[in-house]
């Protein structure tokens, strides 16, 4: 009931690093009948195409030896060995190429599927792999029950295509048998033809149903819960809260490096309540005026009043201050376009200098 109810609350897709940590760990979707597809496919190919010289041959060993038994005289145990290595030999010749065709086919079945990777977590011990809950799960669980029903369609598959074939060609198979054993294996040769081609083509069709199942149940089983795509989203890109917190705390530090710095300011450019530029200029040292800090409302008024406690001039200007404030950064030099009205400014700032300089 449980994990009836636990499967219910997975309702979110999974995500892109689920998907990749699952892959990374070996746990890919795999249809084992396209394994077994892939190998009667195998089995046809060999049957079509290479066994019918295999037969003939093997067909003609048999018969020579069968005829002519004399020929293989088996009086000593040097004899016996000779007559074996020569049957194993003929066999083996007729098995080979199958063998081959059989291991090209199941590699190939499976990088269809995935490509393959090594994972040493799928090698690694597991106490959940002798768990017998779990294993009870697997056996009578949902995908216990579609591999049962995937079996019993196989085995009925397989007496129908065995009825339905062998009802038509039994009259091959019995003239077949008063014929030589070469003829009577290509007899058999093409009734083991018919009726691999039948099994292919059904099995075509249960491989392809179980490779979408099997896709269809990976990407079930991966999907998640809303507090586990929260916690994970939290895991990749931090925490929210404390993101915002640590934002809070770096605008706080610039806001103060800004205030220590508006006391070495050549002069402030605002408008009355909403914005403050403090802007530095020294002939010999800045090419063109530095902004030193910029605010808005409250650290605006901030900045007046720091800059009238160290006697820095201040200009009201409202369309320049409210135009600067939007194109200006702070550490950095004005823009040109405000060249000639902040130039204007400075002239006056150094012009009242040089006035208290003579007074004084």
């Amino acid at each position: 009931m449980a994990e009836s109810d636990d499967k219910d609350s997975k309702t979110e897709e999974a995500t892109e690093k689920k998907i990749r940590d699952t892959v990374e760990q070996g746990k890919l979707p795999h249809s084992r009948e396209t394994a077994i597809l892939a190998s009667f496919v195998a089995i046809l190919v060999f049957t079509v195409f290479y066994a019918k010289d295999t037969i003939v041959d093997l067909g003609m060993f048999l018969s020579m030896f069968l005829e002519k038994p004399e020929a293989w005289p088996m009086n000593t145990e040097t004899d016996v060995i000779a007559l074996y290595k020569t049957v194993m030999l003929e066999i083996g010749r007729a098995v080979v190429s199958l063998l081959v065709l059989l291991s090209v086919a199941g590699i190939g079945a499976s990088v269809f599927q995935n490509m393959p990777q090594i994972v040493g977590e799928r090698i690694r011990p597991q106490a959940s792999r002798i768990s017998i809950a779990k294993g009870w799960n697997r056996l009578f669980g949902l995908q216990g029950w579609v591999e049962f029903l995937k079996s019993l369609g196989k085995l009925a598959l397989a007496i129908t295509v065995l009825v339905f074939t062998l009802s038509g060609d039994h009259r091959k198979l019995l003239a077949g048998m008063i014929t030589n054993p070469a003829a009577f294996g290509l007899v058999i040769r093409g009734i083991a033809v018919d009726i691999l081609s039948a099994i292919v083509f059904v099995m075509g069709l249960i491989a392809a149903a179980d490779l979408v199942w099997s896709r269809f149940n990976w990407k079930r089983d991966l999907r998640m819960t809303k507090q586990e795509v929260k916690d994970e989203l939290k895991q990749s890109e931090g925490d929210p809260i404390v993101k915002s917190r640590l934002r809070s705390m770096a605008r706080d530090r610039a806001r103060r490096r800004m205030m220590t710095a508006v006391p070495k300011a050549t002069l402030i450019i605002a408008n009355p309540t909403h914005f403050s530029i403090a802007l530095k200029y020294e002939r010999e040292v800045d090419s063109a005026p530095v902004v030193l800090a910029k605010g808005q409302d409250l650290v605006a008024l901030k900045i007046r009043e720091i800059a009238r406690e160290h006697n820095i001039p201040i200009f009201e200007d409202v369309a320049l201050a409210r135009s600067m404030y939007k194109q200006v950064s702070v550490d950095s030099v004005i823009p040109s376009q405000f060249y000639q009205a902040v130039a204007e400014l400075v002239r006056i700032v150094y012009s009242k200098k040089a006035e208290r300089r003579q007074i004084s």
